[in-house]
């Protein structure tokens, strides 16, 4: 089923969240930022849960006030950090191979208190391969972030 979300307000992130509660096997998340506490336990539950779980962030947000990619990778999550010159500024999570959730919506708290961002969840298969293969991509040329 495909769905938009916007915020200010819970819709984005209880989309996510829901999301991610009813993954199977695997997801894949790359976006700039996570400082909202309740996706990053989400994220969490999801890998003491058994899913495969891979992250990538941007490396110049790993380090920004509140940010909880390193919570994440002392977690043992698997997490990577785009080292690259310029801000990887993608906001989008694959479930499954099947579904992508992507759009404005930065995974923290003014995002939903504040801004006007919007969510579209896709279940499409062929759309979630694009995604992976940029996930991939990406994956490979980022580095572990430390523990």
């Amino acid at each position: 089923m495909n769905q938009a979300y916007f915020s200010p307000g819970p819709d984005c992130r209880v989309a996510i969240t829901q999301a991610m509660e009813t993954a199977i096997d695997e997801l894949l998340i790359c976006v700039f930022t996570i400082s909202d506490d309740r996706l990053s336990d989400a994220i969490m539950a999801a890998h003491r849960n058994g899913l495969t779980v891979r992250v990538i962030s941007d490396n110049d947000k790993m380090y920004d006030r509140g940010s909880d990619v390193q919570r994440l990778a002392e977690a043992g999550v698997n997490v990577r950090i785009d080292m690259s010159p310029e801000h990887m500024h993608h906001k989008f999570m694959i479930l499954d191979g099947r579904t992508v959730m992507t759009g404005s919506y930065n995974w923290t708290r003014s995002a939903e208190t504040r801004n006007e961002e919007n969510l579209i969840s896709a279940d499409d298969p062929m759309l979630a391969q694009a995604f992976t293969t940029e996930f991939e991509r990406i994956w490979d040329i980022s580095e572990p972030a430390s523990t």
